[in-house]
C-alpha cells in the first residue's frame, strides 16, 4: 500500500511538472505569435511613411534633389528608405489640396504640404516602433525566464530521479539517450530570444519639424520649379500629387 501511494504521488509530481513545462512553452509561443502579427503591422506603417517619401520624390521630379536635402538636415536614408525615392506614389494616398495665385506659389506648398505628411506618418510609425521594441524586450525577459525555470535537462534528471521503475525511465524519461542525444533534444527544443535588428523593421527618420526646414524647402521647391517647370506644371494640372 505504503509503495503503491509513493508511486502514485511519484506520477503526479511528474506530470505536474511536465503540464507546466508546457504550459509556459505554450504561453510564450503564443506571445511569439502576437509579437509577429504586431511585428508586420508595423512594417505596414513604415511603408506607409515611405509612400510619403515617394511622393516627395516624385514631386522633386528627381530623387536626387530630395536626398541632398535630407542630407543637409543630417539625415542619411538606409536601404529601405531609399527604394521608396525610386517608387511611385501609391493611387490611393490622399492628394494635396491647397490655393496659390500662381503655380509656382502652389507647387511651393504642395511640397511644404507632402513634408508635413511625411512628418505625421513617420511620427506614427515611430510610435508604433517604440511599442513594438518594448514588446520585444518584454518576450525577451520571458523567454529567458523560461530557459532559467524550466532547464529541460534539469527536468529530465529531476524526473529521473523520482521514478521507480526502469521502464519507465526507459521509455519516457529517455535513460536510453546518450549525451549527444539529450544534448540535440535540449536544442531542438530551445526557444531563442528574439534579435529586433533582424526584424526587418527599420529605424524611424529622425525628421526635423517643419518650421526648422520651411526655408530649405522653399528654396528647393525653388530650384526644382526653375530647372523643371514643365514636369511641375503637369504634375499640378494632372493632380498627380
Amino acid at each position: 500500500m505504503e509503495e503503491d501511494l509513493i508511486v502514485s504521488l511519484t506520477r503526479q509530481v511528474k506530470e505536474e511538472v511536465v503540464e507546466n513545462y508546457l504550459n509556459e512553452r505554450q504561453l510564450i509561443h503564443l506571445q511569439l505569435e502576437e509579437f509577429r502579427g504586431e511585428a508586420e503591422q508595423t512594417r505596414e506603417l513604415a511603408r506607409e511613411a515611405g509612400q510619403q517619401l515617394s511622393r516627395m520624390a516624385q514631386l522633386t521630379i528627381h530623387p536626387q534633389p530630395l536626398r541632398n536635402f535630407l542630407e543637409k538636415t543630417g539625415i542619411s536614408l538606409n536601404s529601405f528608405w531609399e527604394e521608396f525615392l525610386h517608387q511611385k506614389a501609391g493611387r490611393d494616398m490622399r492628394s494635396i489640396k491647397v490655393r496659390s495665385l500662381t503655380d509656382r506659389g502652389k507647387y511651393r506648398k504642395t511640397l511644404l504640404e507632402a513634408y508635413q505628411r511625411l512628418l505625421e506618418k513617420m511620427k506614427n510609425y515611430e510610435k508604433k516602433y517604440e511599442e513594438l521594441r518594448s514588446h520585444c524586450n518584454a518576450i525577451n525577459l520571458n523567454i529567458k525566464n523560461f530557459q532559467k525555470n524550466y532547464d529541460l535537462l534539469s527536468i529530465m534528471q529531476f524526473l529521473r530521479s523520482l521514478d521507480t521503475q526502469a521502464l519507465e525511465r526507459k521509455h519516457f524519461l529517455g535513460e536510453n539517450f546518450t549525451a549527444e542525444e539529450m544534448a540535440s533534444l535540449d536544442t531542438k527544443l530551445q526557444i531563442n530570444t528574439l534579435d529586433f535588428q533582424k526584424m526587418d523593421v527599420p529605424p524611424p527618420l529622425p525628421l526635423p519639424p517643419l518650421p526648422s526646414v520651411e526655408q530649405r524647402l522653399a528654396e528647393l521647391a525653388a530650384e526644382t520649379f526653375r530647372k523643371h517647370e514643365r514636369e511641375v506644371r503637369d504634375l499640378m494640372l494632372h493632380g498627380k500629387t
